[in-house]
């Protein structure tokens, strides 16, 4: 072919695409609610993946930044027994050849120039001469400059970027450069500067050394790895692929609502594409042109999600730094920090579901003949053979979840902390399953549903032929009740884990908080207290407890890192009022066999501990003490410790002090029978307070009352949770967008159909009543389907993701009114979304409806 010809040719070909895509768009022209239907999906999906991906990433980033200073790259030295160290032992190392550096840690209050303007930071003191050089701070320190500017007065700070302002309006420290390397709300200075204005004078936090570096320590000091310290980044992990989840789950329902928008659009444009085919355009310029439109709609309404994402994490960054802060005790920064491959990743996750949702119309529309094309009901005769290809992709991934359950229920998942990524990624992939494998099966389901409902109906012909036209709607209905049958189920079963959650927590709480009051003095006054207490009529029992560090020593090589885990050691009395009270999850001989062997030497061990090392109650452990000496201790019991990352061995007080050297603690306070409720038990809390000051010249600060550290435990709780519930409300909220776009969508081909019945003479009202009860009643049958599936997920959270999360496992709580609500809910995203369409209706003028009839 010439040059020339071959020109022509491109021009005629791109002409032919242009026209065909112009004629294309033009549907939307006349139906602007399918265009702004598409976009809406698109849009309200991308936004909650975007917010949740842009959460992710500002954690992320806060995470990165605290692992390149230097707190998990280096091996840390501390006392056995939890106090501080002091500068005499660092300084008696150092003469040692030790190449150990010191570190101060703190919590300091900014002051600004508002008195009620306060910030409170993380306060980090480093010797940059003694810190090994494969730290972030000591490179930064490398310039003879630099260093002399950090060492001589007026010395230099060195401030996240979200506090260096707070900072600098603080008059008591040195002048403030901006380091944006540094965690959020993080200062480090100079160490001297830092135990000055944290009041350690001769204390330090701890002392660092470079992992390589090899000496022997004294007795009473522990080296802990590095390779022993979980990354900030490692920890919150769970808690990031639950916040994944979520947004994938919102991401699939905006999808179901694309998808069922372009299945109409494509049915609505049979006549066009049968009038364009047979003008000669051929089926790949169809399908490019198709492409086109969908690549141009899903950059409008991905880049609308993405900036709406960014807004709502905004929002919901605040509840989730709390949620880290407390669950992980990760500090993570209030301002969004968003690197580029986030927009990008954003917007290719948002077209590649938009492809997902448009692959199967492309496939029809490049398959079908043109004659096919203009047989509208070519598509209903195979509705039969497409349900069953759904429910045998159902059953293969619900055969998929049993499997992937039955795995984890008998390796019994290790938690994350241990290695448990791959288990934890295991229990979200045998979720995803099972909530895709019964959405699937939901269409076959309300399938037979309504053929039952059918027979039942046949001596009321207006409600069998509502269920007949129920049936019919059900290709375009099958969608949008996935979509809610997806959201309410996830509704359920967060709600039920929540709730259990809350419920044991709260009953922790009131078990493990059984003092009336808790008493926290300094070290020469507790036993002058504790007589005193003793003394008082008001007090009935007195609940000492201590702490101390120990290492648990796990097989024959007792000397390597890995052999040699250090644990915490807690200390209780255990009086009756204690013992009643404490829970416990399983023991050798009972409850009071337990109690009995921990009074005569045997101890017990926290929930964590024992999945992570997979101990049992009655094996024995071994514990090495300050003292080097080695102890066998037989575990009597296994006891819950929701909230705790570590590994925990309760004992008697006595035996702690005696054995493992542990200084007095906290005095747990039972008052009285007299004295424990009301206005006798405040009055008691002020005489107990009075005393104090006036005989014992102690501040009443020491004394904490009870329902002050309940109240305290259960705003964090209800912190923590708050991402969870709005993630939740947004996702139902998008399943009933989905529900509502669909019957917008063919709100006109409905009243056609409903015209011949009005001029039978059956009124309006009644066709709307028929119109609200179709919809209510598929909205009642899906959200029967959700319950089981709600419980299910409910106990694949507490069963699965929370032990890899955690390492702890919560009981499974059901709620009757948490699934009446759900049954609710779905009744309440019915009526709504079926509300427009039906107020339309009832606007509509009779001679509209038979227009539209014979329009038909």
């Amino acid at each position: 072919m010439s040059a020339p010809a071959a020109h022509a040719r491109g021009v005629f070909a791109t002409s032919v695409f242009v026209t065909t895509l112009a004629t294309l768009l033009s549907h939307y022209r006349r139906h602007p609610g399918q265009l702004a239907m598409l976009l809406l999906g698109l849009w309200v999906a991308s936004a909650l993946w975007s917010g949740v991906q842009a959460i992710n990433a500002s954690a992320r980033d806060s995470y990165a930044r605290a692992e390149a200073l230097f707190e998990n790259q280096l091996d840390r030295i501390e006392r056995r027994d939890g106090e501080a160290l002091t500068l005499d032992d660092y300084l008696s190392l150092r003469r040692a050849g030790a190449p150990v550096s010191p570190l101060v840690e703190g919590r300091l209050s900014l002051t600004g120039d508002a008195p009620d303007d306060k910030t409170t930071v993380t306060l980090l003191g480093i010797d940059p001469l003694t810190l090994p050089g494969d730290s972030g701070l000591a490179r930064q320190q490398s310039s003879a400059a630099a260093l002399r500017d950090w060492l001589l007065p007026p010395h230099r700070l060195r401030a996240a970027p979200d506090v260096a302002a707070a900072a600098r309006a603080d008059p008591r420290l040195p002048p403030v450069e901006n380091d944006p390397s540094l965690p959020p709300a993080t200062l480090v200075t100079d160490i001297g500067v830092a135990q000055s204005l944290l009041g350690l004078d001769r204390r330090l936090t701890r002392l660092v050394v470079a992992p390589s570096a090899t000496f022997a320590l004294p007795e009473h000091l522990v080296r802990i790895s590095a390779r022993q310290l979980a990354s900030p980044g490692q920890l919150a992990d769970s808690f990031h692929l639950n916040l994944t989840a979520m947004g994938l789950l919102a991401l699939v329902v905006g999808l179901f609502i694309v998808h069922a928008a372009l299945g109409l659009a494509l049915e609505q444009r049979l006549g066009l594409m049968r009038t364009l085919r047979a003008l000669g355009v051929p089926a790949r310029t169809l399908v490019g042109a198709l492409i086109v439109e969908l690549l141009a709609i899903g950059l409008i309404g991905a880049l609308a999600g993405i900036l709406s994402g960014v807004a709502l994490a905004r929002w919901l960054l605040p509840d989730v730094a709390a949620s880290l802060d407390a669950l992980y005790d990760s500090r993570v920064s209030g301002q969004l920090a968003l690197p580029w491959y986030y927009w990008l990743g954003s917007l290719a996750i948002t077209l590649g579901g938009l492809a997902t949702a448009g692959s199967g119309v492309l496939w029809r529309v490049a398959r079908l003949e043109v004659l096919t094309l203009g047989q509208a009901q070519a598509w209903r005769a195979r509705l039969g053979r497409q349900w069953r290809r759904q429910a045998l992709a159902g059953s293969g991934l619900l055969i998929g979840a049993l499997g992937l359950g039955l795995w984890l229920s008998a390796s019994g998942g290790a938690p994350l902390a241990q290695g448990g990524r791959t288990t934890l990624i295991a229990g979200f992939a045998m979720v995803t399953a099972a909530l895709l494998g019964v959405a699937l099966w939901l269409p076959a389901l309300l399938a037979m549903a309504l053929q039952l409902a059918s027979r039942a109906l046949r001596r009321r012909p207006l409600w069998q032929w509502a269920v007949a036209d129920l049936q019919l709607q059900l290709p375009r209905l099958q969608l949008a009740m996935m979509a809610l049958l997806l959201a309410l189920a996830a509704n359920l079963g967060v709600s039920s884990m929540v709730g259990g959650f809350r419920l044991t927590f709260l009953d922790w709480l009131d078990q493990r908080l059984l003092a009336d009051i808790y008493v926290h003095p300094e070290e020469g006054d507790y036993a002058r207290l504790r007589d005193w207490l003793a003394a008082q009529p008001e007090v009935a029992t007195l609940l000492p407890a201590r702490q101390a560090q120990a290492t648990l020593v796990l097989g024959t090589a007792a000397t390597t890192p890995e052999r040699a885990v250090p644990v915490a050691l807690f200390g209780i009395h255990p009086a009756p009022a204690l013992t009643r009270q404490w829970p416990l999850l399983s023991s050798v001989a009972g409850r009071e066999a337990a109690w009995q062997a921990l009074r005569e030497g045997a101890v017990f061990i926290n929930e964590q501990l024992a999945r992570r090392r997979g101990l049992h109650a009655g094996e024995t452990l071994t514990l090495r003490g300050s003292d080097r000496r080695e102890r066998r201790l037989t575990i009597a019991a296994i006891y819950p410790d929701y909230g705790n990352p570590h590994g925990e061995i309760v004992m008697p007080t006595a035996r702690l002090a005696r054995e493992f050297d542990a200084p007095p603690g906290s005095l747990g306070v039972v008052l009285a029978a007299g004295s424990a409720s009301g206005a006798a038990r405040d009055a008691a809390l002020e005489r107990l307070r009075s005393g104090l000051t006036e005989e014992l010249a102690i501040s009443g600060e020491v004394l904490t009352d009870q329902r002050r550290l309940k109240a305290t435990s259960k705003a964090v709780f209800e912190r923590t949770f708050a991402i969870t519930r709005a993630l939740n409300a947004l996702t139902l909220a998008v399943a009933a967008l989905a529900l509502l776009t669909t019957l917008l969508a063919q709100a006109g081909v409905r009243r056609a159909q409903l015209a011949p019945l009005w001029a039978l003479g059956v009124p309006r009202s009644r066709l709307v009543a028929v119109q609200l009860g179709q919809l209510v009643g598929a909205a009642l049958a899906t959200a029967l389907v959700a319950l089981p599936l709600g419980i299910a997920l409910a106990w694949a959270l507490v069963a699965v993701i929370n032990v890899a999360a955690f390492g702890w496992r919560l009981p499974l709580h059901l709620f009757p009114d948490e699934m009446a609500i759900t049954l609710a809910l779905a009744v309440l995203v019915a009526a709504s979304a079926a509300l427009l369409p039906a107020r339309r209706l009832w606007r509509s003028p009779p001679r509209q409806l038979l227009e539209e009839f014979a329009a038909t």
